[in-house]
C-alpha cells in the first residue's frame, strides 16, 4: 500500500512537469529546496481554486468582506501575536541518517501506528461475531485498551512537553515509544532543540538605520490589525467575517513531500468575529460549512474527516483540522480554530490602542471572539491534482493518463481542435474559438492527429473538445468529445455554450453548497 501511494505521488510530480502544472523553482541553478513555481496550467487552477473560496466567503455570506494585506508588517505585531517568543518546531536529528525531523510528527506518527492495530483488531472482530458491540469491544479486550492506554499516555505526555516547551521530556518520549527513524532505522536521536520557523529580514535605506522585519508566518495578523478600519469603513455588524488570500512564509524543519509543505505557500483564510459566548456554536456552524464546501468538488465524501486537536495552541479554546486522504495518507487540509479574543486584546496591548466594538442592541463595547478557517491553497491544489490524477486501460487494449478535475475548476473549459489545418478547418476552428473565448478559457491546438491531441487535453483535463472536421463546412455542426466518458455527438455550433456552460460554470458548482 505504501509503495501504491509513492507511486501515485511520483506519477502526479511527473505529471505537474510535463504537463505544465508545477515547475522546480531556479530548476536551471538546481533548484531551491521546498519551493516551487506554478507553470501556465498549475496557474490557471489555482486561480479558479482562488474564486472558488473568494467567491464563496465574499458573494455568498452578505456578512463577509476581503481584503488584502501587505506581507510586511511593523515587527511589534508579531510580538503581540506570540510568534516572536513561540512560533517554533520541536526538530530532532537521526545521527545515523543525518535526516532532520519535527519531534511532534515523529510521535504523532507512532501514536497514528498503534491506532491502526485497534482498527486491525476491530475489523478481525467484526467479521468473527454476527452481532458485534463496538463500544464494549474497545472497553474490554485487553489488547485494545493496552493500545489505546499508550495512545492517552503519549499524547498527555507530549501535550504536556510541548506546553511547557521540555525538550528533555519530548526527547525521553521518543525513547520509551523506541521511535526508530524510517530511513536508517536506527533509534540513535539528537536532544530536541526548538527552531523558529520565522524568517527576518531587515527594512532601510542604510545599512545602521535598519529595523529587523518578518516575512508573514500567516496571513491572519494583517485582518486583525485592520478589524477596526473594515468594520468602521464597511458599517459591519457582529457577527462578521473578514477574508484574505495571501502568501505566507516558514521556514520550515522539514519541508518535503511535493507542495505538501513548503517555504513559501500560500493561505486562504478567513476570521469571522462573534459575541463572547457565541464562539462555539459558530465553530461548529463554520466546521461543518468548510465540510460541505471540500465535498462539493466530488472528489468523495470518504477522502476527507475532521481529527480534533488534542494539544491547543495558546490562543485557542477549540480546534480542529478537517484532514484529506493525500497520496501520502490523511493529512491536514484546512484548520478551524476558536481562537478567543486573543488576537484583539493582544494587539490593544502592544499598540496602546483600543480594538472594541460597540453593540448598540447590548449598548456595551466587548473585544470580540474569532472563530478562524485556514486552507492551505498549495495543499488544496495538491488534494485536487492527486484525486483527479488517473490511468486507464481503454476497451481497445490503449491507455490513457487523465486528469479528472471538476470541470468548474479545469485550467482550460473546452479545446477547439480543427481535423487538418487545410481546406478552410483552421478557419472555421479559429472563427468558434474567437466566439467562446469571451465566455470560457479556451485552448486551441493543430498539431498531431486528433487521437493525441484528445490525450493530451485529457492530461491536463479539459473537459470538452471540439472537433472540425469537414461536415462542420457543410451544416455548422462539430463533434463535442466529453473527458470523462470519452462519448462523442454532432451538435450545431450555436449550441456549444449552452451545452457545455452548465458542468463548467463556478456558478453551477457554488450552488451546490
Amino acid at each position: 500500500m505504501a509503495n501504491q501511494e509513492d507511486n501515485l505521488l511520483k506519477n502526479v510530480i511527473s505529471h505537474s512537469k510535463e504537463y505544465g502544472f508545477i515547475f522546480q523553482s531556479s530548476e536551471i541553478y538546481d533548484g531551491l529546496s521546498a519551493v516551487y513555481d506554478y507553470g501556465q496550467n498549475g496557474a490557471e487552477l489555482k486561480n479558479n481554486i482562488k474564486e472558488y473560496w473568494w467567491k464563496f466567503m465574499t458573494m455568498m455570506h452578505e456578512n463577509i468582506v476581503g481584503i488584502d494585506s501587505a506581507i510586511f508588517m511593523h515587527p511589534t505585531v508579531w510580538k503581540a501575536s506570540g510568534h516572536v517568543d513561540a512560533f517554533n518546531d520541536p526538530m530532532v536529528d537521526n545521527k545515523d541518517s543525518k535526516k532532520r525531523y519535527r519531534a511532534d510528527v515523529l510521535v504523532e506518527d507512532a501514536i497514528a501506528k498503534i491506532q491502526d492495530k485497534i482498527d486491525k483488531e476491530v475489523e478481525k472482530a467484526a467479521k468473527r461475531f454476527e452481532t458485534f458491540d463496538k463500544a464494549m469491544f474497545l472497553s474490554t479486550n485487553g489488547r485494545v485498551v493496552e493500545y489505546q492506554k499508550k495512545i492517552d499516555e503519549a499524547n498527555t505526555r507530549m501535550k504536556d512537553a510541548l506546553g511547557s516547551s521540555n525538550m528533555e521530556a519530548m526527547k525521553q518520549l521518543i525513547v520509551d515509544m523506541e521511535i526508530t527513524d524510517p530511513v536508517s532505522g536506527t533509534k540513535n536521536w539528537t536532544d530536541v532543540r526548538q527552531f523558529n520557523l520565522m524568517f527576518s529580514t531587515e527594512m532601510g535605506s542604510v545599512a545602521e538605520d535598519t529595523n529587523k522585519i518578518y516575512l508573514r508566518p500567516e496571513t491572519a495578523q494583517g485582518i486583525f490589525v485592520n478589524f477596526l478600519n473594515v468594520q468602521k469603513t464597511g458599517r459591519m455588524k457582529i457577527p462578521f467575517g473578514i477574508a484574505q488570500i495571501g502568501k505566507a512564509f516558514r521556514n520550515e524543519i522539514v519541508a518535503r513531500q511535493f507542495i505538501f509543505r513548503m517555504r513559501e505557500f500560500e493561505q486562504m483564510e478567513m476570521q469571522f468575529f462573534v459575541k463572547p459566548g457565541e464562539e462555539m456554536k459558530w465553530y461548529e456552524f463554520w466546521k461543518a460549512k468548510r465540510m460541505k464546501w471540500h465535498q462539493t468538488l466530488g472528489l468523495g465524501a470518504e477522502n476527507y474527516r475532521f481529527h480534533d486537536h488534542l494539544n491547543l495552541a495558546h490562543y485557542a479554546n477549540a480546534a480542529c483540522d478537517i484532514q484529506f486522504n493525500f497520496p501520502m495518507g490523511f493529512k491536514e487540509l484546512e484548520g478551524i480554530h476558536s481562537r478567543t479574543d486573543f488576537d484583539l486584546k493582544s494587539h490593544e496591548k502592544f499598540s496602546g490602542k483600543k480594538l472594541q466594538y460597540f453593540d448598540s442592541e447590548e449598548n456595551q463595547n466587548y473585544i470580540p471572539y474569532v472563530v478562524e478557517t485556514s486552507v492551505g491553497l498549495d495543499r488544496l491544489f495538491l488534494s485536487i491534482l492527486s484525486k483527479s490524477y488517473t490511468e486507464e486501460k481503454l476497451e481497445d487494449g490503449s491507455e490513457r493518463v487523465v486528469l479528472r478535475i471538476p470541470p468548474a475548476l479545469a485550467p482550460h473549459k473546452v479545446a477547439i481542435l480543427p481535423l487538418m489545418k487545410k481546406d478552410g478547418l483552421a478557419e472555421k476552428a479559429e472563427a468558434i474559438f474567437n466566439d467562446l473565448k469571451f465566455d470560457f478559457r479556451c485552448f486551441y491546438e493543430d498539431k498531431d492527429n486528433i487521437g493525441k491531441r484528445y490525450r493530451r487535453m485529457d492530461a491536463i483535463g479539459t473537459p470538452y473538445c471540439i472537433t472540425v472536421d469537414h461536415q462542420t463546412l457543410q451544416d455548422d455542426t462539430v463533434t463535442i468529445r466529453v473527458r470523462d466518458t470519452m462519448k462523442q455527438e454532432r451538435i450545431a455550433i450555436h449550441a456549444i455554450k449552452s451545452v457545455i456552460q452548465d458542468s463548467v460554470s463556478m456558478a453551477a458548482l457554488l450552488k451546490k453548497i
